[in-house]
């Protein structure tokens, strides 16, 4: 398959407002992920991500916190994006594929039978996902917004599972 030219995908880049540039280069880097361009995606995961950081700034002027304060903010612009109890637990058990299939996409040589599972395990976690988002909370994913929603969302859904095991409970339970 013939490579684009970067010349020609720059220029498409060029012309899209900084946001949806980040997402675009975001969704780049989780497909050239899939593709098993490592580098590249890391790449194009750490631009979008910057971009749509640099978008959430220019947003967000008065903003004057550190760095717990923007956490913090994070956490909570997750929970708001995330009401729906069966979106809730779409992402309880979505989000704990996508990472386990990030980390094997990232760790076993590419086009290896354990890469092909993790490949398999972060295409069936982010489906869960945008199903979630896509017919029960009617909304777009949180990190096209937040990019820390990346690290705020499993730890979010991490902190609410571990609550409810510790009590004893449903693990479903996590998402009321």
């Amino acid at each position: 398959m013939a490579r684009l030219p970067t010349t020609v995908i720059n220029k498409v880049l060029d012309r899209l407002d900084r946001r949806t540039r980040g997402v675009a280069l975001t969704v780049g880097g989780m497909g050239a992920l899939m593709t098993g361009g490592k580098a590249t995606a890391i790449g194009l995961l750490s631009k979008g991500l910057k971009d749509i950081e640099a978008e959430w700034r220019a947003q967000h002027p008065d903003f004057q916190g550190g760095v717990r304060e923007r956490w913090q903010h994070a956490i909570e612009f997750y929970e708001q994006t995330h009401q729906d109890p069966t979106n809730r637990k779409l992402h309880i058990v979505g989000i704990p594929i996508i990472v386990g299939g990030t980390t094997g996409l990232l760790i076993w040589p590419r086009y290896t039978p354990p890469w092909f599972l993790s490949a398999g395990a972060f295409g069936f976690g982010w489906a869960l996902n945008f199903v979630g988002h896509g017919l029960y909370e009617k909304n777009a994913p949180a990190f096209a917004d937040d990019p820390l929603s990346f690290v705020a969302g499993p730890i979010w859904d991490l902190m609410h599972l571990k609550q409810v095991l510790k009590r004893g409970g449903d693990p479903m339970a996590a998402a009321a």
